[in-house]
């Protein structure tokens, strides 16, 4: 398909705590696959003849020496194509479509259910980049652009975190129309100086809220 893997993609956030997931192939892709969903939280088993030390010597992944049996796929909850071999990783597609589980076939966007974006983040901010399969590169690309805004912005996450945890305590609802000024451009410069205290009073008095910092100060 020309104009990319799926004609209306839907970007999801998966919880994968204790999910039992499967990676057919346990070379450099596969590895990387397995480290990244045991990351996640995951419980990961490896089907592959031979693999590269990350996965033999890893003991958070359960590792079968063995090819890819027909229709074991339908044991996982998720499943990651990674061999060399196509038309292996295709007929682990087609054992997933058949057991309604979603599967990433690597580098095989027609097999795929499911598409892998470049992740930039840091902490618990994270910013997926996709190209709908058409170009992994550029969405690596583009995620390395972006990253050292990641890296200052977990900083306001904290902060914002914070006061949204005050506001809820005073108002009720952490939902309120002055977040739309609080997070404005001139945060970027507070932020910069380092001050991440400058930051809350900021958001605070945007939202309408009591200094919390002064009057812990004088209790």
């Amino acid at each position: 398909m020309s104009a990319g893997v799926f004609a209306s993609p839907y970007p999801v956030v998966l919880d994968l705590a204790d999910a039992s997931v499967l990676v057919v192939g346990a070379g450099e892709i596969g590895a990387q696959k397995a480290a990244g969903l045991v990351d996640a939280g995951a419980r990961v088993t490896v089907v592959a003849p031979t693999a590269a030390s990350e996965v033999a010597n890893n003991p958070k992944v359960r590792w079968h020496q063995r090819p890819y049996r027909r229709g074991e796929v339908a044991s996982y909850r998720i499943a990651i194509a990674a061999t060399d071999d196509p038309a292996v990783n295709t007929l682990i597609a087609h054992d997933a479509d058949a057991a309604n589980v979603f599967v990433n076939s690597v580098d095989d966007p027609g097999n795929c259910t499911f598409i892998l974006p470049a992740i930039a983040g840091a902490g618990d901010l994270q910013v997926a980049v996709s190209t709908n399969g058409r170009s992994p590169a550029m969405a690596k690309w583009v995620r390395r652009r972006i990253e050292q805004t990641i890296i200052t912005s977990e900083r306001l996450l904290d902060a914002a975190s914070d006061v949204r945890d005050e506001l809820r305590s005073s108002k009720g609802s952490s939902e309120d129309p002055g977040w739309e000024q609080a997070l404005d451009d001139a945060l970027s410069e507070v932020l910069e100086s380092g001050s991440v205290d400058g930051v809350r009073a900021r958001l605070r008095s945007a939202l309408q809220l009591a200094d919390l910092s002064h009057a812990e100060g004088l209790s």
